[in-house]
């Protein structure tokens, strides 16, 4: 009861409150809208594949399309952060990618589809970087740790988008009606929240100098695998978890859904749950705890191997790595002689080129072995994570809470 009131408390904006908590319930908001989109599009690939008569190896290059604008995004993303500041920077890419949503609705032939999704995937990445960066920003102003709870707002705002996606289908709502009354609806909320955004209290010097395309400096490279090895484990179980229940045991779409299911339901359950684990026990131990559970929760159900034990794996994996990837992104904003821009774009190029190749690399293993094989790889993966831990105590000393002006403008 107290997390649910904790929630509500950060959804609603009280004027009379001071600006660093005016900004908390803002970029929560923010990190919901940016959820409900992506999964509002998600929930509609069926309908627009039907739409257009799409084939396999088509809905792959529209989805390439969304990953190739996303990674270009990151880094432009980046720079922009360093030079005009993260709430701005939220600002730009979150319009961008809730206006190409009504897009996706309307776009004629897939030849139109193409340049939307890589604007699209643009608009999803750079905003990624840059309302994490605030989310940073925001945190080390309040002196306590949010970022958790701000990547749980994400998975709500996904149950949200999917619940509303259903909704229309169920309905018999077109996407070009759909997408559009959500994108203009998000992009309306992105507005409204733009005041109350803060700036960034550090100034970044010789960020006007700074490339746009750079890899993260050497030592970041930790954070980065950590990110890479979440990356495929949460790719994984979107991609493959169903899969694997439906092959390995012929459960039925119903009972092998229940595998996302309960990943997703437990990562949401971590996520708002881990930053009072954080605050009391610390981001390394936490990253290493993460791990374990998802590493031991999914070997001990590949090892047992029944469509419960299996279902109950997926939730340990969902619980375990709801922490890793917040943790990351909080880590890579506060590494130390890093300009905040870059090492966050930096560590997110690394992340998510993970969904980008795992699910497909864990496909072609399967393809001489078994889905299993390729499950007990990711199990691996996120057990050397444990190994990587230490890397998250190079940070930025953070002490009291900062004060800011009222506005991002």
């Amino acid at each position: 009861m107290k997390s649910l009131q904790t929630i509500v408390r950060m959804l609603y904006i009280r004027r009379h409150e001071g600006a660093a908590e005016r900004a908390l319930s803002a970029i929560a908001l923010v990190f919901l809208i940016n959820g409900t989109v992506l999964a509002s599009w998600i929930s509609r690939i069926p309908a627009i594949t039907d739409r257009h008569g799409l084939s396999t190896g088509q809905v792959g290059t529209m989805l390439m399309a969304l990953a190739v604008g996303a990674i270009i995004s990151f880094a432009i993303a980046g720079v922009g952060i360093n030079r005009n500041g993260s709430a701005k920077t939220t600002m730009v890419f979150g319009s961008l990618f809730a206006l190409m949503l009504p897009l996706i609705g309307l776009s004629p032939s897939i030849w139109m589809l193409v340049p939307v999704f890589v604007l699209f995937g643009a608009g999803n990445g750079g905003m990624d970087v840059a309302m994490n960066s605030q989310g940073v920003e925001v945190e080390q102003t309040l002196g306590r740790s949010i970022i958790n709870s701000l990547h749980g707002f994400f998975s709500l705002g996904g149950v949200v988008g999917a619940a509303l996606g259903a909704l229309a289908a169920g309905l018999g709502v077109s996407p070009s009606v759909h997408l559009p009354i959500v994108g203009v609806v998000a992009l309306a909320g992105l507005w409204w929240l733009k005041s109350n955004l803060i700036p960034d209290a550090h100034v970044e010097t010789g960020a006007q100098d700074e490339p746009v395309f750079a890899l993260p400096p050497r030592a970041m490279w930790a954070l980065g695998v950590i990110a890479f090895c979440s990356a495929i484990g949460e790719g994984a179980m979107a991609d493959w978890s169903a899969l694997y229940l439906d092959a390995e045991f012929d459960t039925g779409g119903a009972i092998a859904a229940l595998g996302f299911a309960a990943f997703s339901f437990a990562m949401l359950i971590g996520r708002f749950s881990g930053d009072r684990l954080v605050d009391r026990y610390g981001s390394p131990l936490m990253v290493r705890v993460g791990a374990t559970v998802s590493s031991v929760g999914l070997a001990v159900g590949l090892l047992i191997n029944t469509p419960l034990a299996i279902i109950i794996s997926f939730a340990f994996v969902g619980l375990g790595l709801s922490v890793l990837f917040p943790l990351v992104f909080k880590a890579a904003a506060s590494f130390p002689d890093v300009s905040r821009g870059r090492a966050v774009a930096g560590v997110a190029t690394i992340g998510y080129t993970g969904f980008l190749v795992g699910p497909p690399v864990l496909g072609w293993v399967a393809e001489p072995t078994s889905l299993r094989v390729s499950m007990i790889i990711v199990a691996i993966l996120c057990g050397a994570v444990i190994l990587l831990a230490p890397a998250m105590r190079q940070q930025r000393t953070v002490g009291s809470a900062r004060q800011h002006p009222v506005s991002a403008d």
